[in-house]
């Protein structure tokens, strides 16, 4: 008799466990699908003093491709439910340390975009905002030999900053 209810409760137990599921998203996206379905990525131009062409692509690929990656949201030329738009506004490099003989020995390289951000679905998330991402390099290295990896790593860097702000409401 008790093996019939070891028994019993084993296969209660067991559809229980396969009738439940629990769904984690580790994107850490907190949209809400049965309204948002799409979004507006438009291209960001570049508006700082000084300009590397290519800047402005690798920012606008990395942008995209993290909505992309991370939300089931379709990527729409315009009247998107959510819409990102902004410029590149600023491009420098300065000098970080200095030697003891007083030359430089890092230069920083640093990328700002500014992000106006529309929520066409709840307007009180609207924003506009500045998003900053900054990498040291040695002063004996060129600008233009390390110049495309750190352009990559700040857009990575501040395409997640804007990501988190649209999409995870950090």
């Amino acid at each position: 008799m008790q093996r019939k209810i070891t028994i019993i409760c084993g296969l209660a137990l067991s559809l229980l466990l396969v009738a439940c599921s629990v769904k984690y998203s580790l994107n850490g996206a907190s949209i809400d699908y049965t309204k948002t379905k799409t979004i507006t990525i438009a291209d960001f131009p570049i508006r700082s003093s000084y300009v590397w062409a290519p800047m402005s692509s690798i920012f606008n690929n990395a942008l995209k491709d993290i909505f992309s990656v991370n939300t089931k949201l379709t990527q729409v030329r315009r009247n998107g439910d959510l819409k990102i738009e902004g410029e590149i506004t600023n491009y420098t490099q300065r000098n970080k340390s200095v030697t003891a003989e007083g030359t430089s020995a890092q230069v920083e390289l640093t990328m700002t975009v500014n992000v106006r951000f529309t929520n066409n679905k709840n307007h009180v998330e609207d924003f506009e905002r500045q998003f900053s991402a900054s990498r040291p390099y040695a002063s004996n290295q060129s600008l233009n030999s390390v110049q495309e990896q750190l352009v990559q790593e700040m857009s990575k860097d501040i395409t997640e900053q804007i990501f988190n702000a649209t999409a995870s409401n950090w």
